[in-house]
């Protein structure tokens, strides 16, 4: 066109229109750039971002992990500590008492025996009839006494409200 190699009218018009458009799909495209960027750098931001609260939660994590290691450490010394004292006591029980407080550990979730505290079996949390305490009562006190209903070992003290 600058050159005046096309004499036509119609082929400059032409040309003209083709370069208008070129010129427009070139902005076109040029926003779309600007646009992705503006959503690039977004996602960039968000990503570090949610980099930084991994690494925040990874830190707490492992704080977590040392903790619960710390714990655990403990919690097998203080076993360790009460079985022996275990077999330190279980020395000066008989032999069927103890077998007997064995099996019901086992059949009763661990508790074998139960305080009686204020006419109430604190194994099964139920309070013992007349009939029931006055028996407690009547045995004597190197007497294996039993809950009716619950069936522990009931360990009589003070407190127990005979």
């Amino acid at each position: 066109m600058d050159a005046g190699v096309l004499t036509s009218p119609r082929d400059l018009e032409n040309l003209q229109r083709e370069l208008a458009s070129l010129a427009k799909r070139q902005s076109d495209l040029e926003d779309v750039v600007l646009e992705v960027m503006e959503r690039r750098e977004n996602a960039q931001e968000r990503a570090t971002e949610f980099t930084g609260r991994v690494e925040s939660l990874e830190a707490k994590v492992a704080e977590a992990e040392q903790r619960k290691s710390s714990v655990l450490e403990g919690l097998d010394a203080q076993g360790f500590t009460i079985a022996k004292e275990r077999e330190t006591l279980a020395a000066g029980i008989p032999g069927d008492l103890l077998k007997l407080y064995d099996k019901l550990r086992s059949q009763q979730g661990g508790i074998g025996a139960a305080r009686l505290y204020q006419k109430r079996c604190e194994g099964c949390r139920l309070e013992l009839n007349i009939t029931e305490l006055n028996e407690v009562r009547a045995a004597p006190s190197n007497t294996v006494v039993r809950c009716e209903n619950c069936r522990r070992i009931l360990v009589r003290t003070s407190d127990s409200g005979l």
